[in-house]
């Protein structure tokens, strides 16, 4: 069985409370890498479905957000104990204002990410293995910013990018017993004042994924996935000052599965929420999902 090195990274935003992880300028929740390949090139398409007040009134309307993203991404080996990964994401989100729908695409942030791995169980005689793994990573301003997109209204991340340089610190531990592991991950992204003078909070994320490995007798793989997953926004700034209604925390529950043979796999996952607390109750996440096609290196 391959060795199982999960990058979980909540990069990829989809709403726009402090949450530069809701809506285009980052993927939050999805994950950044595959249980079955551990060095890997491939595309994977996923889709994010908010709903939020368009204007700050009580009596404002709700309105339906789509944020679709095909990213590339890939994972590849430097030495045996670092590894480099990085995203590549296009979006063209969606949404239905009062005055019409308002449609945007074009590339997002790029995100390069390095991991080492700091102690690793050296063999299988033991009951459990265990494994962590830390790193850093930049995500850089590749992605318009409009300001005027962020004009009255509450989703302050429909946008292509930031605009502004983030940066992230990466930890993540997995315990196995033989086919059966648990991968847990934190972390945390620093952001950066763009030069619109607007500032999306940092963010914390964290996940807990409970994976079996099934390896059937053709040589193919098959790994469901079980999980949680949180974010938590602290609140945006402009020219210095806060923005009202702007952070916010969501639990995720995740479901996926993964299946591999040769040098290919297959990926789909789920993910729905549990309890949210978006932009003061003026923002719901409705569900996030994605599919990825890998090639293994």
């Amino acid at each position: 069985m391959k060795k199982i090195l999960v990058i979980c990274l909540l990069l990829f935003s989809v709403s726009g409370f402090s949450c530069d992880s809701c809506g285009s300028a980052s993927a939050g929740g999805m994950g950044f890498s595959s249980m079955l390949d551990n060095n890997f090139v491939g595309l994977r398409y996923f889709n994010q479905s908010y709903s939020s007040k368009d204007g700050i009134f009580a009596n404002s309307p709700w309105i339906d957000e789509n944020f679709n993203t095909i990213q590339a991404w890939g994972r590849i080996p430097l030495t045996t104990r670092i590894q480099l990964s990085a995203l590549v994401p296009y979006h063209f989100n969606e949404r239905t204002l009062s005055t019409g729908t308002q449609n945007i695409s074009g590339l997002g942030d790029i995100t390069v990410l390095g991991l080492y791995s700091i102690y690793e169980t050296q063999k299988d005689s033991t009951l459990f293995t265990h494994k962590l793994n830390a790193g850093g990573g930049i995500k850089m301003p590749t992605g318009k910013f409009k300001e005027v997109n962020n004009t009255a209204t509450i989703n302050q991340s429909f946008q292509l990018g930031t605009g502004s340089w983030e940066y992230l610190l990466v930890s993540e531990y997995v315990i196995q017993k033989k086919n059966l592991g648990l991968n847990t991950m934190l972390n945390y992204i620093f952001k950066t004042e763009n030069d619109k003078n607007y500032q999306y909070g940092n963010q914390f994320n964290y996940a807990s994924t409970l994976f079996y490995l099934f390896e059937l007798d053709n040589e193919a793989k098959i790994a469901p996935q079980l999980g949680i997953a949180g974010e938590i926004y602290q609140t945006n700034s402009q020219h210095g000052l806060n923005v009202p209604n702007t952070a916010g925390d969501i639990l995720f529950g995740k479901l996926g599965i993964e299946a591999g043979k040769d040098k290919f796999s297959v990926g789909l996952n789920a993910m729905l929420p549990i309890n949210q607390n978006l932009s003061n109750g003026n923002m719901e996440a409705n569900y996030r999902w994605s599919i990825n096609l890998n090639y293994t290196l």
